[in-house]
């Protein structure tokens, strides 16, 4: 077992709806802040990448007609809530903590500059980016994936709400689904497991960022993940 030092934690939109399945829980907020203030005692450097899919998905938008651009904005927009929400669950057990948005909205949070963002790490304060990439037609697992370069983490903690791992097929749905300890990007991409999209699982494959995809259900999981526990699914390499 080892502790990963710096680490970007990638939380669903879904993930904060909890039993709901739209909206926010404040009981779920509540525990995520919770689990991650015992995972900074231990050191660890913390940056967040928040989805949206609780308040808004672009791609149902523009399947309904929307222009889809204008759609993933609308997107972006409602991860600065989930973002906000977050942050203020943390402030309220006085873990420090520092909004950055892709879109400049310098009101409610800092513009996203990657040196700042750093320093704030060192410091140890929990950095929380929102607003995706700043760009449509990429997602916030893109996100999750670019950020994670571009901070230098040691890996993606992939924190999913309804499963535990990566199966060779949908547990719901099929009793005997395996589930992978270990996975290759290639064999992602290659077998279409619904990790992460392309785009994400390339840009990890490409810069050597793991993966570790988790259930958040379970209180205390993040701690697990972050000391290197054997409780999901690691991606890594590309399998050549």
């Amino acid at each position: 077992m080892h502790n990963y030092e710096r680490v970007v934690l990638k939380l669903s939109g879904e993930a904060l709806a909890g039993e709901q399945g739209y909206g926010i829980d404040p009981n779920v907020i509540q525990s995520i802040a919770a689990q991650l203030k015992e995972v900074a005692k231990l050191g660890t450097e913390i940056a967040i990448v928040v989805g949206a899919g609780n308040i808004w998905r672009g791609m149902a938008g523009s399947s309904q007609g929307m222009d889809r651009a204008t759609a993933d904005y609308m997107g972006m927009l409602a991860t600065v809530m989930n973002a906000l929400a977050l942050q203020d669950s943390l402030e309220e057990i006085e873990v420090e903590s520092r909004v950055q948005t892709s879109i400049e909205m310098r009101q409610v949070a800092e513009p996203y500059i990657r040196r700042k963002a750093i320093r704030h790490l060192e410091k140890k304060r929990v950095v929380i980016f929102a607003a995706g990439t700043g760009n449509p037609y990429f997602t916030t697992d893109t996100t999750a994936a670019l950020r994670a370069a571009e901070i230098e983490a040691d890996v993606i903690l992939m924190a999913k709400n309804n499963v535990d791992g990566v199966y060779d097929a949908d547990p719901a749905e099929n009793e005997n689904a395996v589930k992978y300890r270990e996975l290759s990007y290639f064999d992602v991409l290659k077998d279409g497991l619904g990790v992460m999209d392309s785009t994400a699982s390339s840009l990890c494959m490409d810069n050597n960022i793991p993966v570790l995809v988790f259930s958040i259900s379970k209180e205390g999981n993040i701690k697990r993940a972050v000391q290197g526990e054997d409780i999901g699914t690691v991606v890594r390499g590309n399998g050549s």
